[in-house]
C-alpha cells in the first residue's frame, strides 16, 4: 500500500481523507492544514495523524495529495516533487501557466508521477461513451452552478470551464488556430459568467458556457460529428448516442428515415449506453495509484493539465483584451 498524505482539509479535502482512507491501495498517514485548528475528529475518525510541520509529512509518505487552494498548488506541490514523492493534485494544476509547466518538467527530472483532479474524466456518462468519440466537428457545453463563495478566488474559467476544456482536448487531438470569449464578474472581483468559442486546425469548433451564479445546475456536453450526435449529461450521469446509416431498401414499419433534398436517405437509430455507477473521486485517486503501482502513464498527466491551463489563459486574456477595448 502508499503511504499517503493530504494536504489541505477544507470542503474537498475532507471527501479526499474519507476517500482515501476507504481505498485498499493507499495507507493514509496523515493531513497538514496550517488553518485547522481542531483536528481531533479527523484523527479519531480516519485513524490518522495531523502533521503541524509539512517537512515532517513528507517525511512519512510516499504519496502528496493537494486539495488546496489553487494559489497555494505550486509551492506545496514543487516542495513534494523535490521531496521524490508521487503527486495528485486538484485541478486547476495551478493559477500560472508557467509554474505549471514548470511542474511538468520537475516531474520527469525527479522520475515520480503527477496526476491531475479534472474528475469528469471518470465521471461514468463520459467513461460510457469516450470510445464512440470520434474526430467531433462541433462541441457544446453548457456548465452553469448556483453560487458558492468556494472557488471564487479563481474565474468561473479555471473553476469551472476548466473541466470541459480538458475534456475537449482529451477527445480533439489537434492544435487551436482560434480563441473568441467574454465574460462577465456579477458577484466576485473575477469573471462570474463566461462564453468562449474554441476553433482547432482541423476546423472543430467548439463552444463552451460556463456561469457560477446560476439558478439550476448543469453539466451538459454534446458532440458532433459525421453520423453520430453523442449527448453527455455530467450532472444526471446519463448519456446518449444517436446515429444515422444509410437506409435498408425496405425500411421495417418502425424504423426512423430521414430523406435530404438530394433524395439521400439515412436511417436513425438510438444507442443510451449502460452507465456504471461510480465514485468518481474514489475511481481517480485508485487510478493514480494503479499508475505508480505499474508505473504506467496516469489518466490526467501534468502535461494534459498544463495544455488545459494553457487554453484557459487565452480565454482570460481575451475578457482583458474585450474589456481595454
Amino acid at each position: 500500500m502508499l503511504k499517503v498524505g493530504v494536504l489541505g482539509a477544507g470542503h474537498l479535502g475532507k471527501i479526499h481523507l474519507r476517500l482515501l482512507y476507504e481505498s485498499e491501495k493507499y495507507q493514509l498517514v496523515g493531513f497538514y492544514d496550517p488553518h485547522f485548528t481542531e483536528p481531533e475528529e479527523i484523527e479519531n475518525t480516519y485513524a490518522c495523524r495531523y502533521f503541524e510541520d509539512y517537512d515532517e509529512l513528507l517525511r512519512q509518505v510516499d504519496v502528496v495529495d493537494v486539495v488546496t487552494p489553487t494559489l497555494t498548488h505550486y509551492e506545496m506541490t514543487e516542495k513534494a516533487i523535490k521531496n521524490g514523492k508521487h503527486v495528485f493534485i486538484e485541478k486547476p494544476i495551478t493559477d500560472d501557466q508557467e509554474e505549471a509547466a514548470s511542474l511538468s518538467k520537475l516531474i520527469k527530472e525527479h522520475s515520480v508521477k503527477g496526476q491531475v483532479g479534472h474528475v469528469e474524466r471518470f465521471n461514468p456518462a463520459f467513461q460510457a461513451v469516450k470510445n464512440e468519440i470520434h474526430q467531433p466537428k462541433f462541441i457544446e457545453t453548457h456548465r452553469l452552478a448556483e453560487f458558492n463563495p468556494r472557488g471564487t478566488d479563481v474565474p468561473v474559467v479555471l473553476d469551472l470551464m476548466i473541466h470541459d476544456i480538458d475534456i475537449i482536448l482529451s477527445c480533439v487531438r489537434s492544435p487551436i488556430k482560434e480563441v473568441h470569449a467574454s465574460g462577465v464578474a456579477v458577484i466576485s472581483d473575477t469573471p462570474d459568467i463566461a462564453n468562449a468559442r474554441l476553433v482547432f486546425e482541423n476546423n472543430c469548433v467548439a463552444n463552451l458556457t460556463a456561469s457560477r451564479i446560476s439558478l439550476k445546475n448543469m453539466r451538459k456536453s454534446r458532440f458532433f460529428q459525421q453520423d453520430a450526435y453523442i449527448s453527455v449529461d455530467f450532472l444526471m450521469k446519463k448519456s446518449e448516442i444517436v446515429k444515422m446509416k444509410d437506409a435498408p431498401e425496405e425500411p421495417g414499419d418502425f424504423d426512423m428515415i430521414l430523406q435530404n433534398a438530394e433524395g439521400k436517405r439515412k436511417q436513425i437509430y438510438f444507442d443510451n449506453p449502460k452507465i456504471e455507477a461510480n465514485n468518481a473521486i474514489f475511481d481517480e485517486l485508485n487510478s493514480f495509484a494503479d499508475s505508480i503501482d505499474h508505473d504506467t502513464e496516469p489518466e490526467v498527466t501534468f502535461r494534459d493539465a498544463t495544455n488545459a491551463l494553457a487554453v484557459a489563459k487565452q480565454i482570460i486574456d481575451k475578457f482583458d483584451n474585450n474589456h481595454k477595448l
